[in-house]
């Protein structure tokens, strides 16, 4: 019923990546149990210096040990295709790029902004293969161009996110209603620009789609357009292996459609996110921080942010939803109970 996805010379059995999840969502646990089903786990960077403060008083030093502890702890538990999600947009990218390829992580996938550099971290026998997120066919065009002409380097794969993912959003605020800009819409522009570039270069890309995918037939209509695979994300997070709290995961259960919203991110993208009283209070400007602890974002002055996104996501993580958000994809409302990796698995390809 579906082929194999394979990245050069890795393959995944089952075509699906779990979308990197930060901060604390996708951690070893997460990630490792998707890989025993065949798929492609992904663990997130995001927040590991908060996550990991035990292994360091320093936050940029945390994350590094930090990643190193989480894919040494997949490694043990997994024989299966590990990924690390990784935001251009952090302020010590270059540090968790760098360990990710150290520790051999399978592949690195590379959102929140363009990684053009990417390929310059490639050390020599290095076998992690690199993915950009994108959301757009001229996104794809100007970074493969760029690690053509620059480093002889291909794309080993590229993540197509769509306007219903949760998270962080590639989009324009009155882009993401907008049925122009709908996965349906740019699949297949994008799917031209890696056909075009195959053409050029005799490199072949694959493809993987996402954003607010939730069932089998989302994942039959999008394969069937031409990806190789997709990339889901909120369908893991009311699992048992979700490394959340139970409390984040029972925000997802008593969700209703109406309670996802659109909020400003202090990365400085739109995000989609479950409404709650946190939320409310950053809208109205009384959660705005007096100082910032971490540098966790290069883009982020916090005399302008409305929140710590960083402090919102962990307590998130932690439970304590009073004091921050989860974010969610478009349908992540449907979930209603709490269910292992392996049946949503078994859900998916039955």
């Amino acid at each position: 019923m579906f082929n194999p996805l394979k990245i050069s010379n890795l393959t995944i059995s089952k075509p699906i990546v779990q979308g990197g999840m930060g901060v604390g969502i996708s951690l070893s646990g997460l990630a490792s149990a998707v890989a025993n089903e065949g798929g492609c786990g992904v663990i997130s960077c995001a927040g590991l210096g908060l996550i990991h403060h035990n292994l360091s008083p320093n936050y940029l030093e945390a994350s590094i040990l930090g990643l190193k502890e989480e894919i040494r702890k997949a490694r043990e538990k997994t024989r299966g295709v590990i990924g690390v999600n990784i935001m251009q947009a952090m302020s010590n990218f270059s540090d968790m790029v760098k360990t990710a390829i150290s520790e051999k992580a399978d592949i690195i996938f590379v959102g929140a902004g363009l990684p053009m550099d990417l390929p310059g971290y490639i050390t020599e026998g290095c076998a992690t293969k690199l993915a950009p997120i994108v959301s757009s066919a001229k996104a794809f065009k100007v970074i493969a161009q760029k690690w053509m002409s620059k480093y002889r380097y291909a794309p080993d794969a590229v993540v197509l996110e769509g306007p219903k993912a949760g998270g962080h959003l590639g989009f324009k605020g009155d882009q993401i209603f907008d049925e122009n800009f709908s996965l349906e819409k740019i699949l297949p522009e994008v799917l031209n620009e890696t056909e075009a570039f195959e053409e050029k270069y005799g490199r072949h890309v694959p493809v993987i789609a996402g954003g607010g995918l939730s069932s089998a037939e989302d994942i039959k209509k999008i394969l069937d357009m031409g990806a190789e695979a997709v990339q889901m994300g909120s369908v893991f997070v009311p699992t048992e292996e979700c490394d959340a709290d139970t409390a984040f995961k029972q925000a997802y259960l008593d969700s209703a459609q109406s309670d996802i919203t659109i909020i400003n991110s202090p990365v400085g993208m739109p995000g989609r996110a479950l409404l709650n009283d946190f939320v409310r209070q950053a809208k109205s400007g009384s959660k705005k921080p007096k100082m910032c602890s971490y540098k966790c974002l290069k883009s982020c002055d916090y005399t302008k942010a409305d929140y710590c996104i960083m402090k919102a996501l962990y307590f998130a993580f932690k439970g304590r939803l009073e004091n921050g958000f989860s974010f969610i994809g478009a349908n992540g409302y449907k979930a209603n109970r709490i269910e292992t990796v392996k049946s949503v698995f078994e859900r998916l390809f039955k």
